[in-house]
């Protein structure tokens, strides 16, 4: 079918493609969305999501539950992908969304490292994933926050460091520990380096956030925008086909923390985001302010931040146990 230019419409998954780069959604976010949509339409014999609705969503989320055996987050995620389809690609005002059944999430406590067992994963740990590591317990970030820093966004002087982006595109200000800022130094001459052999060699270039690369086109080879913690090699940059320095995979550094947890003894189901934990928790237990806490976490509600009052020794309201006054 062709349209009033006698040009063939752009395909279905083309178009959500579209829709998500325009609101400057992550990579992250555009090949999940597909990889749903996809599975969507294979899952009811190719059928047109036009042609669909909340009975053929339902069904299909039933199906990720009971046979997939998926968990209510990524269920979630399958919906919310449907969701973007029906309501930012064809334009539907879902008067239906009601009807789909939801999956409850189950509440669970964050696993929290002791100090102790911190400092011993740390210990077990050495060169730029211990680095990585250490400021992802440091300032409380996210695995791909501390991955995703560029140089503009470490304070020397203030010790600050600047999540740009977190979740929910927000940004906000952490703690530099300042036992960080001479490895970060040392670790930024190399990089540094790197850096400048990359421009002799005509690259250097490094993908920026929204439509800043068109704004301003020669911020790409400026050393501030560089990541802090940069991939060994070049990659092709897969929306603009340019081979640039991406930032060091996230699989390096969570198999480097895996490692340590193990020669550490931590026999408990831990990852990169329990230094996360670890650090709202260790703080909470210092006497910090909640409300502070959530701040330097990010967190859009104090609720979520409260969960880390649950796993301190002495519980969420300071209680002893009757049976520690005997």
């Amino acid at each position: 079918m062709m349209d009033a230019q006698g040009q063939r419409p752009p395909k279905l998954l083309d178009r959500v493609s579209d829709a998500i780069r325009v609101r400057h959604y992550s990579i992250r976010t555009e090949e999940a969305y597909i990889h749903w949509i996809r599975r969507f339409i294979l899952f009811h014999g190719k059928r047109h999501p036009s042609a669909m609705g909340a009975d053929e969503i339902n069904e299909f989320l039933t199906h990720l539950a009971v046979d997939g055996n998926v968990a209510a987050s990524t269920q979630g995620q399958a919906l919310s992908a449907l969701i973007f389809l029906y309501r930012e690609v064809l334009g539907e005002s879902l008067p239906w969304i009601g009807e789909v059944v939801r999956a409850r999430r189950r509440k669970r406590l964050p696993v929290v490292l002791s100090r102790e067992e911190v400092r011993a994963v740390l210990g077990r740990m050495q060169g730029t994933t211990r680095l990585v590591a250490a400021i992802l317990y440091g300032g409380g970030l996210r695995l791909l926050e501390g991955l995703r820093l560029r140089v503009r966004d470490l304070d020397f002087v203030a010790g600050e460091i600047v999540v740009r982006g977190g979740k929910g595109d927000k940004d906000r200000r952490t703690m530099f520990p300042s036992v960080l800022l001479e490895p970060v130094s040392e670790h930024l001459r190399k990089v540094r380096t790197i850096y400048e052999a990359d421009l002799e060699a005509g690259r250097g270039k490094v993908s920026l956030p929204g439509a800043l690369a068109r704004k301003y086109v020669a911020a790409q080879t400026e050393w501030g925008w560089q990541y802090v913690f940069p991939a060994r090699g070049l990659s092709v940059d897969p929306r603009s086909g340019e081979t640039r320095r991406h930032h060091l995979d996230e699989s390096t550094v969570q198999k480097a923390v895996h490692a340590a947890y193990t020669a550490a003894g931590v026999i408990r189901t831990a990852t990169c985001h329990s230094l996360r934990h670890s650090f709202a928790t260790h703080l909470l237990a210092d006497g910090y302010d909640i409300r502070t806490i959530q701040e330097l976490l990010g967190h859009a509600d104090v609720k979520t931040t409260m969960i880390y009052t649950h796993v301190l020794n002495k519980g969420g309201c300071g209680v002893r146990s009757p049976l520690d006054r005997m």
